[in-house]
């Protein structure tokens, strides 16, 4: 199945036109960090689904131990517990360092305490839940064999080493003049 990811930095969607696209499904940033929601989440949950898209949700981590991630998980719960709405797909834990807040905060990416956290996440969401990551992280820092849940790998191009759940192929998927993540769902 052919999806897009969206948060709130992609402004207004019309989520009909994404449909007669050819998307089928579409991961909504429910929330970020300790507490911060996404603040279009159930806007694009609900477009989406009016236009009869699949919907999963995402969780930006800017956790920097186990106690965060499990505070995390509460407040990405809690974000889509909002909604009143069903997810269709599972909730991905997006644990890299996309902006290097983690890295001016002097995190010390050790593998064990990022899978640690990984798994704090999934363990207390209370949801079906799944890691996003690059290629790399998903090599060098999450040992993601070992929590047994749904892979969002994302990692452009070849796919050849980490047949995931799901794949981030490209930031750049255009659909109707603008462009936004383009993933492939393996069902």
């Amino acid at each position: 199945m052919r999806g897009i990811d969206v948060s709130y930095h992609n402004g207004d969607i019309d989520w009909q036109s994404i449909k007669n696209a050819g998307i089928e499904f579409v991961m909504v940033r429910s929330s970020y960090g300790l507490r911060s929601k996404d603040s279009r989440f159930a806007e694009y949950v609900a477009g989406a689904k009016a236009a009869g898209l699949k919907v999963g949700a995402y969780h930006y981590s800017y956790a920097l131990s186990v106690e965060d991630a499990i505070q995390e998980a509460a407040n990405c719960k809690e974000a889509i517990e909002s909604t009143g709405v069903a997810l269709d797909l599972p909730v991905f834990f997006d644990m890299e360092d996309g902006d290097g807040y983690k890295e001016r905060n002097d995190f010390a990416f050790d593998p064990e305490e990022i899978t640690a956290m990984c798994k704090a996440f999934i363990d207390n969401i209370g949801l079906d839940c799944g890691v996003y990551a690059s290629y790399s992280w998903l090599t060098d820092y999450i040992d993601w064999r070992s929590l047994g849940c749904a892979v969002w790998n994302a990692q452009w191009g070849n796919n050849d080493d980490i047949k995931g759940y799901m794949w981030q192929f490209t930031d750049s998927l255009e659909i109707e003049g603008r462009e936004f993540d383009g993933n492939i769902l393996y069902e």
